[in-house]
């Protein structure tokens, strides 16, 4: 169908030469282009200047700060004092720790006491690969009581760390600012709700502490809300990342009593969907509300020797500090009665605060985006400014940088992780700025490259309408599978829908065009940039196609500028026209050439050396009863140094049910004079239809862990009960059908009852045992300065196992 006749009103300055095509007619067309082009430039870069700087985090309150404020100064004494050396659940290093903690909150005057049990009761947390996981934990609980009480206010963080590192950050970050919030809170006026401060043990074996906690503390007892303290890095903005159902009143309480909110609902439906797990999932499970919050930037040193005090980035600890006295007093004053109305809220953060709105509002907005995206369409093609084929050509073209931006991301990575492979051992680089701009840059290069090829073709504006057509797409598409994540596409299409309305209804070389998709162009950069930003130390550089999905996005919000960085399209013939596509090419080859300078920057800085040094993970397996031992390690392409103790992949499942039924590296180890675990018969029913066996099992050296299985083809378990507690009887694949694990044994040993279908006259046992370091085994050679230990819970683990037959 022919265009209608071009108003007066629309049509560029009259000059000599052919009549521009319709499909060339763009959103804007300046008189001035390239001052025009600087102009929305300048806007843009400076409102995304404010956004990433109201991400920053504050400067660090010293000592004498006021008593009544928060002082990352004094919480970062306790944490050298938390943190000064590994300190697993059930270590000697652990018990010192707990003690430093009671110590200083009952010098505060608070109500003080230790939670000394056995957990979880029944149902599993975090799960583990050897069976049903219970733990012995020792809770430090106190209590500020409240004036006139609605309701109880729990901050929680964990105590223990992980037996490769100190946890300097995790979570001596978490544990050190409850410190200094009781202090400042000690030291004020009383609040009107309880505040319950709750350091937990063993979060990193098993969240069994906050299970203990939630399922079985009397101030437990009638739920409340929860502020969960973490960190999974050393540095950056602290981010609310997960929220309990039903969230709208909490993200109010936090959008105005937060000083430092951080926080995005779309955080929120990502966290909800993977398998990762807090000491927050514990009370969650238990019907608490509430909100988890860390900072997670500098993951590179998570849960290894390099989480010390030393690196922690103390402007963080001051956002966690703030954030938390903030929503404690503001808690602490609120009637707790009714958080849960309203239901899930959409919000994110903007320069000056956090916007919010309610959930029920996700849907009307985004079909409300949809509908003014067709609009538009239909008034570019009324104008004469497209054509309805040129409109679909441009919906279906905007889908090529969309799909190829992430698709190039993770080709990207994937050659960086072929010349670096120890990198795929890490959350993130050291240094992994460069990569992270690396892959901006290269999404920057698909789209330009994109437009570059299309835009003559197809035209400014088809293609503009085509993008924002995908985003208002994508928003009702969210709007219906992941409400929280919605805003991230329909706010910036109904910005650039409505920028589009207003240049179609005005002069197209007149300045309101240009103001409009200026501005519609930023409503994107302040919703999507700092998401970008907060992708990377989130997801990793493993999964930053992800990121890079989101900076295409923001292109295609802000595509009508992006056009105004091309010469004006339409109306040229030869040697003009062939100089029009070279400037129009040079965008997309200076984002490639930056991609690949970036990406060699980051190669060349981020090397491993004795400050960042290579991961590695390697175990060591001894069978007591055929004095058998190998290395093990689940490094899928082994470093140079782990690759001297393995030289194949097997399953050690039948040997060691403890260790999991996945495939490991393995080699031959020298056996160690080591002892097995001890398993004595304290009662047995003996033949018959059911039989009862009540054991004990004692390490007989100091381990973190101890596991025990039945052997599937010898008995069927009916019941469990372990240190008195009944655990659930779940079916396992492979030949120990039943197991248990059990953190943090007590020295004299636990109990184990078990009915059992006996198969055979003796029932077999398996019994194995765990302790970490390697250092004094036969055939241990130490690492070099830059080779360090990856962050895993089995790194370093020394397990020795044997079957018994009863």
């Amino acid at each position: 169908m022919g265009a209608p006749p071009t108003p007066a009103a629309d049509r560029a300055p009259a000059r000599p030469g052919p009549r521009v095509p319709a499909a060339d007619r763009a959103m804007a067309r300046p008189r001035r282009r390239l001052a025009a082009a600087a102009a929305a430039l300048v806007a843009l870069v400076a409102v995304g200047a404010g956004s990433l700087l109201d991400l920053r985090t504050p400067a660090p309150r010293p000592t004498g700060a006021p008593t009544d404020e928060f002082s990352a100064g004094r919480a970062y004494e306790n944490v050298k004092i938390i943190a000064a050396r590994t300190h697993p659940a059930g270590s000697p290093a652990n018990e010192q720790v707990r003690a430093h903690v009671e110590q200083v909150l009952r010098g505060l005057g608070m109500e003080t006491q230790v939670q000394d049990t056995v957990a979880p009761e029944a149902g599993q947390l975090s799960g583990a690969a050897g069976g049903a996981t219970l733990a012995r934990v020792r809770n430090v609980v106190a209590r500020l009581p409240g004036t006139d009480p609605t309701g109880r206010v729990f901050l929680v963080a964990h105590y223990d760390s992980v037996q490769t590192g100190p946890g300097g950050n995790d979570d001596a970050a978490g544990t050190s600012t409850i410190l200094e919030v009781a202090r400042a809170l000690a030291a004020g006026p009383r609040p009107r709700n309880d505040i319950v401060f709750v350091l937990t043990d063993a979060e990193e074996a098993c969240l069994c502490g906050a299970a203990a906690f939630a399922a079985s503390h009397p101030l437990a007892a009638d739920g409340g809300v929860v502020l969960n303290l973490e960190a999974r890095g050393s540095t950056g903005p602290v981010i609310m990342f997960e929220t309990s159902r039903n969230n709208a009143k909490l993200v109010d309480v936090f959008a105005r009593a937060a000083p430092h909110p951080v926080g995005t609902s779309f955080a929120v439906e990502i966290y909800r969907a993977l398998p990762n797990d807090t000491d927050f999932t514990a009370f969650l499970d238990k019907n608490f509300v509430g909100l988890n919050s860390a900072y997670i930037d500098g993951g590179a040193i998570y849960h290894t020797p390099l989480d010390t005090p030393a690196a922690m980035d103390r402007a963080s600890l001051q956002q966690h500090g703030d954030n938390a006295l903030g929503l404690a007093r503001e808690f602490g004053r609120t009637d707790l009665t009714d958080l849960r109305a309203g239901g899930d809220a959409s919000y994110f953060p903007v320069p000056g605060g956090l916007v919010h709105y309610p959930g029920w509002l996700t849907l009307p907005l985004a079909l409300l985006a949809l509908a003014a995206v067709v609009a538009v369409g239909w008034l570019a093609r009324r104008r004469g400014r497209t054509t309805g084929g040129r409109l679909a050509a441009g919906f279906g073209l905007a889908l090529v940088p969309i799909v190829a931006a992430p698709l190039a991301a993770q080709l990207l990575w994937a050659a960086v992780t072929a010349i670096r492979p120890g990198y795929a051992e890490l959350l993130d680089p050291y240094r992994p700025i460069w990569y992270r701009l690396a892959v901006l840059a290269l999404a920057a290069a698909v789209l330009f490259t994109w437009y570059a090829l299309t835009r003559r073709w197809i035209g400014p504006a088809a293609l503009a309408i085509g993008g924002l057509g995908w985003l208002a797409a994508l928003g009702v598409l969210l709007a219906v599978a992941v409400p929280g994540g919605a805003y991230l596409t329909t706010l910036p299409a109904l910005a650039g829908a409505l920028a589009g309305l207003i240049a179609l209804g005005t002069r197209v070389d007149g300045p309101w065009p240009v103001v409009a998709v200026t501005v519609a162009g930023a409503v994107g950069v302040v919703i999507l940039l700092p998401t970008v930003v907060l992708l990377f130390p989130a997801l990793g550089m493993a999964m930053g196609g992800v990121a890079a999905l989101v900076a295409v996005l923001l292109g295609l919000a802000a595509l009508p500028v992006v056009d105004l960085l091309h010469p004006q399209a339409g109306g040229q013939r030869g040697l003009v026209a062939a100089r029009a596509r070279r400037l129009g090419a040079l965008p997309a080859v200076a984002a490639v050439v930056a991609a690949l300078v970036l990406a060699g920057v980051g190669l060349r800085v981020d090397r491993f050396d004795a400050a960042h040094p290579a991961p590695t993970h390697l175990m060591y397996a001894l069978d007591a009863g055929t004095g058998q031992a190998r290395w093990l390690s689940h490094e899928a392409e082994p470093q140079p140094w782990t690759d001297r103790y393995v030289d194949g992949v097997q399953s050690v499942a039948d040997d060691f049910p403890g260790l999991g039924d996945g495939d490991l590296r393995t080699g031959p180890a020298p056996a160690a004079n080591l002892p097995a675990p001890k398993l004595e018969v304290l009662a047995d029913s003996g033949p018959g239809a059911e039989r009862t066996l009540r054991v004990r099992l004692t390490p007989q050296r100091p381990v973190r862990l101890a596991t025990l299985h039945v052997d599937s083809a010898t008995a069927t378990v009916l019941r469990a009960e372990v240190a008195g507690r009944a655990v659930p009887v779940e079916a396992r694949a492979g030949r120990w059908g039943f197991g248990v694990v059990f953190h943090a044994p007590p020295a004299e040993g636990v109990e184990v009852t078990l009915t059992v279908t006996p198969k055979a006259e003796r029932v077999e046992l398996r019994a194995m045992d765990a302790s970490d370091g390697l250092a004094e085994l036969p055939g241990f050679q130490p690492r070099p300065a830059d080779v360090g230990i990856v962050g895993s819970h089995s790194s370093e683990m020394l397990a020795v196992a044997r079957t018994y037959p009863v």
